[in-house]
């Protein structure tokens, strides 16, 4: 596969920022946010956000399949919702004397999916969701759908220490591309949202590009050249989360229980051909990865009771291995 000419990446680069741009409009004073959230649309991952109520997590993902002009579908997850409540049913229906099976679709079967809330269903009815995640399709009754494509999954979750949530299983965690946690914005920001939106009503978000112009820059990101040094940098950082790995900083050995799976590393090397495309680059540096790899990792590494009691968090785990785990910068020209 050739690499990106300048013009192709001038011209990807300009769709990318044109996403970004619109969305920055009806999402306000979430810049880095939203950059993230488009770069994970372009790797073709799903995304988890996390962070309190109201804070605009629901408006963004409505936003990005509008500008995308993609099918929305939200599923609002509650303590009683049923795993057939999202993949569908098989109904039983009477023609001509004869009863049949029909598949009835559930609200699965979309471009864009928010799952709201995700939290607040129980572990049973997450698990719905683990085929659809992976591998773009759901299997009912024994036969198997595929789902529209393109398809994404955008999960929103209230912090974990609120009332009526459950932990989301380490397997549903790793099909996260990026974990990314939501914030709130500043004085300036909510006086231009009262100013400017009545009711907190965002402008309504029209699709930029028409299907052909959105395969083509996916088929651009795809062209983003990883050199091999570059992949042996990802490597060696998702290695450097295991405890039982020789590169692992004395940090990880004493706290982490379990690091990473691989699955991390195809996700840091797809998001980081997106970041390099959003950046105006035809091959990936390491610039790149440093900036996502905090949003590939986090969630997926599991710490031990030991890094609570001696007060040891995420953060300074993650902080330890990219000091551990230097790139050989040498050996590469940056793009």
């Amino acid at each position: 596969m050739s690499v990106l000419t300048p013009q192709e990446v001038a011209q990807g680069q300009k769709k990318v920022q044109a996403i970004a741009n619109r969305l920055q409009e009806r999402i306000l004073g979430q810049e880095e946010l939203i950059q993230m959230v488009v770069v994970a649309c372009l790797a073709r991952g799903n995304v988890l956000l996390e962070g309190l109520p109201g804070l605009g997590k629901t408006e963004l993902v409505k936003g990005l399949a509008g500008i995308l002009g993609l099918e929305f579908r939200r599923i609002q997850f509650t303590p009683d919702l049923l795993p057939s409540d999202i993949t569908g049913s098989a109904i039983l229906e009477e023609e001509d004397g004869r009863r049949t099976m029909r598949f009835q679709p559930g609200p699965i079967f979309g471009n864009v999916i928010l799952a709201d809330e995700i939290n607040r269903a129980s572990p049973r009815t997450q698990s719905a969701l683990l085929e659809a995640m992976q591998e773009q399709r759901v299997t009912v009754l024994g036969t198997t759908h595929d789902l529209p494509k393109p398809f994404w999954c955008m999960a929103t979750q209230n912090p974990i220490d609120m009332e009526g949530t459950y932990p989301l299983p380490e397997a549903q965690l790793d099909r996260f591309l990026f974990k990314l946690i939501v914030t709130g914005v500043s004085t300036s920001v909510l006086e231009a949202i009262i100013s400017s939106r009545r009711r907190g009503e965002a402008p309504e978000s029209k699709a930029l590009f028409s299907a052909a112009e959105y395969q083509a820059l996916f088929a651009a990101v795809d062209r983003v050249f990883l050199s091999q040094p570059v992949a042996n940098y990802i490597a060696r950082l998702v290695n450097a989360t295991h405890p039982s790995q020789a590169e692992a900083p004395e940090m990880v050995q004493k706290y982490v229980r379990y690091g990473a799976s691989p699955r991390a590393a195809i996700g840091l090397a797809e998001a980081g051909r997106a970041r390099a495309l959003m950046e105006g680059r035809p091959i990936v540096g390491f610039a790149d990865i440093e900036a996502i790899a905090p949003h590939v990792l986090g969630h997926r590494i599991a710490i031990d009771y030991r890094a609570k009691i001696d007060g040891v968090d995420l953060a300074k785990i993650l902080a330890s291995v990219f000091e551990a785990i230097q790139p050989d910068k040498d050996s590469i020209t940056e793009g």
